[in-house]
């Protein structure tokens, strides 16, 4: 039987590294906006996408529907998101940002392009190469 050396396994590393990202920036957001990570994802979704049903957040966002859900209902709750009745389909709702979720989106944006470039420019001329190898990563799981 082969010995797997968990912190040398490719899967790991990706999660391991995604998962200290996405906490060392919720740094950059969390102590303004006392956000959390998925109400983050939730508001940079639609921040970007306008109006798009709560299944599509998750879809986009590869967030599981009851943290979706949360996220939802936290923003709404702060009243930085709307809901309205799908007009296709009843069932669904349609989600969008109000003015002041708007507002709260367009002050973390700078920061959090600041925040890839420190990122991006620690890594150097690798940085070239991650991008790449992400983007091959992407295409090859058909991650959208």
């Amino acid at each position: 039987m082969a010995d797997l050396a968990l912190e040398a396994f490719l899967p790991y590393r990706l999660n391991r590294i995604a998962a200290a990202v996405s906490q060392d920036f919720r740094s950059v957001y969390g102590p303004h906006h006392d956000l959390t990570i998925p109400e983050w994802r939730v508001l940079a979704t639609l921040g970007q996408s306008e109006k798009i049903s709560a299944k599509e957040i998750g879809r986009h966002s590869s967030m599981h529907k009851t943290k979706v859900s949360r996220a939802v209902r936290a923003l709404e709750e702060r009243r930085w998101l709307t809901r309205r009745e799908s007009e296709e389909d009843r069932r669904e709702e349609i989600l969008s940002l109000t003015t002041q979720g708007r507002k709260v989106y367009n002050d973390i944006v700078p920061k959090a392009l600041a925040f890839e470039k420190q990122i991006l420019d620690r890594l150097g001329p690798d940085a070239a190469h991650l991008l790449s190898a992400l983007s091959r990563l992407e295409t090859i799981f058909e991650v959208r």
